[in-house]
């Protein structure tokens, strides 16, 4: 079935027919009639599938055939995600497919000044993209009101939950004075998320799962190198340099690893960005804005932006470091072989990680292809780049940078 025959606005399908979209993917054919019927829903797709506009084109179609004006009486529906970069894309995502009707979106999280938002949503809107603790906060001063609410979506609902958001879901649902429909969009969910999932939806609730003994798409390869952990920069520096062409995010497991590995790029004239969540909200967005475009090709990332991001054109997704839980790295390959692109992911694991490479394998129920590497092609690698420094020299560097951060911020 083609959108053309969905039985949805002109104005949405000529904004699909522009963005490419022709026929909806699995979740999309599954999930878009269920969410029109106005019945509850609980989706488990793969990474890249396009859960969004699964949810997005229903419920943008709901709100236009409602509406006799562009004029906003309140807010319609709510959808509330773990970071601040997926807020902003979902609503992205809103405006594209939005574009020409009369349903207006807005996204609010934290790290920016209120006033601004505060205005704006004094204008009326209809959809509201949020962060939970700022938009906790401006319901708190009465910016914000639930009244007209109808529907809530919770999107990487896995997160959002395990994160202890779970309150202030329930929270929200008590101020919800109409009926209302719930939404729970997800890549991965274990046992435990999973009941209090089902806490918060109908007993009648639509539950969806796209290819459950597979989490990863068809669409990534993915591979395991096993290197010694003081060893990685180097590997890293070799694949990028032989990949010169190729946008690359690294994932890394806290914000100094994601500083300390840029510095080591950088020795070899590599430029990276970094993302994490100590950088101020203007940084984060620069940052992601620059990589999105291709004016930057290499991201050093934790997993603040594992969740949800869809950037145009990744190629390889590097694990420098394996995730400590299972499931973000399905989440973090996910960034990569998008829609109906290809990609590939690779893993450096060290003799510390093999316990978490066997809970990855299980949770994924296969191995990961493992690149073999001979002590001949492991010495040239480490040979690879001119130049020689001992990790402390790098720890050294990033305990400078540090102290110099800290003063910046200060002032």
């Amino acid at each position: 079935m083609k959108f053309e025959n969905y039985h949805i606005s002109s104005d949405i399908k000529e904004n699909l027919a522009s963005l490419g979209f022709k026929r909806p993917t699995d979740i999309q054919f599954k999930a878009i009639p269920s969410i029109m019927k106005g019945e509850d829903v609980m989706a488990i797709a793969q990474t890249g599938t396009g859960k969004t506009a699964a949810f997005a084109i229903p419920l943008i179609d709901r709100i236009h055939d409602q509406k006799n004006s562009k004029r906003s009486a309140g807010i319609k529906c709510i959808v509330m995600v773990p970071t601040r970069e997926l807020a902003a894309q979902i609503g992205e995502v809103f405006d594209a497919l939005s574009k020409h009707t009369k349903v207006k979106t807005f996204v609010v999280y934290g790290g920016i000044e209120q006033d601004p938002q505060i205005k704006k949503l004094a204008q009326g809107i209809d959809v509201l993209v949020a962060t939970p603790g700022r938009m906790f906060d401006l319901i708190s001063q009465g910016a914000i009101s639930l009244k007209d609410v109808d529907t809530l979506v919770l999107d990487e609902a896995d997160q959002m939950l395990d994160l202890g958001f779970i309150k202030d879901i329930e929270a929200v649902k008590r101020k919800l004075t109409k009926k209302h429909q719930t939404l729970f969009f997800s890549a991965t969910i274990n046992r435990e998320i999973k009941k209090l999932a089902f806490s918060q939806v109908s007993s009648s609730a639509i539950r969806i799962q796209i290819s459950p003994d597979d989490p990863v798409s068809k669409n990534v390869s993915h591979y395991v190198m096993f290197v010694e952990m003081d060893d990685k920069r180097f590997f890293l520096r070799r694949f990028v340099l032989d990949h010169p062409d190729d946008k690359i995010i690294v994932f890394v497991r806290t914000r100094v690893r994601a500083e300390r590995v840029a510095k080591a790029l950088a020795r070899a004239d590599i430029a990276a960005q970094t993302l994490h969540g100590e950088k101020d909200q203007k940084d984060r967005t620069q940052v992601m804005e620059k990589f999105k475009a291709g004016d930057q090709r290499i991201l050093i990332a934790t997993d603040v932006s594992a969740r949800g991001i869809d950037i145009p054109d990744v190629a390889f997704v590097i694990n420098y470091d394996l995730p400590e839980k299972k499931e973000n790295y399905v989440h973090r390959v996910g960034r990569t072989g998008r829609g109906i692109n290809k990609g590939s992911a690779i893993s450096y694991c060290s003799v510390e990680e093999k316990n978490q490479l066997e809970q990855i394998q299980g949770f994924l129920n296969k191995d990961i292809e493992m690149i073999p590497v001979s002590k001949k092609d492991y010495a040239t690698t480490l040979s690879y780049v001119s130049g020689k420094e001992s990790i402390q020299d790098l720890i050294n560097e990033q305990e400078a940078w540090e102290k110099k951060n800290k003063k910046k911020n200060k002032k």
